[in-house]
């Protein structure tokens, strides 16, 4: 277990190992399916992107609905690697500026404190690092204080699994293995099974992060 008290100093570590994820797919998998089962490889990345364009407005205390929908449509523009490198500009270099932050912030479970905040984004970056590992055929180790992390807090906060339309049902774990008990109480199944493909392409405007304006769906960003 992590002796960090405060999830946001973990965030910036998290999202440079999803940049590692992104710069390492190859160029004909963006389409391929992932354990989301309605995003391919290049949505779940815009479903990233997504959510590290809302996370300075999240973290200064900006309202959801100030923010409105100026991040619905298309965020990759053709160029997914692109995007997320946009999207992490914006968003690494606020993670570390901890004085800037509100207190409480925003989200789609409403005013909570921004270190509950931050172990939501930590978590979904965790999974999600796992799911574009899985989609695009890549290494699917993790990191293990962030594995431990996040399986703390999902464990501890049962919104996080009940909560309508957060994750899939869970499945019974391959191991007793951190990552695979994490990875299975939020329904991936960690043997190699072979994936469906997604169906037709998902706005953006679908499911969203913790901050952002419109829920996730059961099975499919999550």
């Amino acid at each position: 277990m992590s002796d960090t008290a405060d999830a946001r100093a973990l965030v910036p570590g998290a999202m440079d190992r999803v940049t590692a994820r992104v710069r390492a797919v190859g160029a004909g998998i963006w389409r391929a399916p992932t354990p989301c089962t309605e995003w391919a490889v290049r949505d779940l990345v815009a479903h990233l992107c997504f959510e590290h364009l809302w996370a300075p407005h999240v973290l200064a205390g900006t309202s959801m609905g100030v923010v409105g929908d100026r991040y619905d449509g298309d965020l990759l523009h053709g160029d997914p690697p692109g995007a997320w490198q946009r999207a992490v500009a914006r968003s690494r270099p606020v993670w570390t500026a901890t004085d800037t932050h509100a207190a409480r912030v925003h989200t789609s479970f409403g005013w909570i404190p921004v270190e509950e905040y931050a172990e939501q984004m930590l978590l979904d970056l965790t999974v999600h690092e796992w799911d574009l590992a899985r989609g695009a055929g890549l290494d699917e180790e993790l990191d293990p204080v962030g594995v431990e992390r996040a399986l703390s807090y999902i464990r501890r906060d049962p919104v996080m699994l009940t909560g309508p339309g957060l994750w899939r049902p869970p499945v019974a774990p391959c191991s007793d293995e951190p990552r695979d008990v994490l990875l299975a109480l939020l329904g991936r199944e960690v043997q190699m099974t072979a994936l469906e493909p997604p169906p037709a392409p998902v706005s953006r405007a679908d499911p969203g992060p913790p901050g952002a304006p419109a829920p996730r769906r059961a099975g499919s960003g999550s």
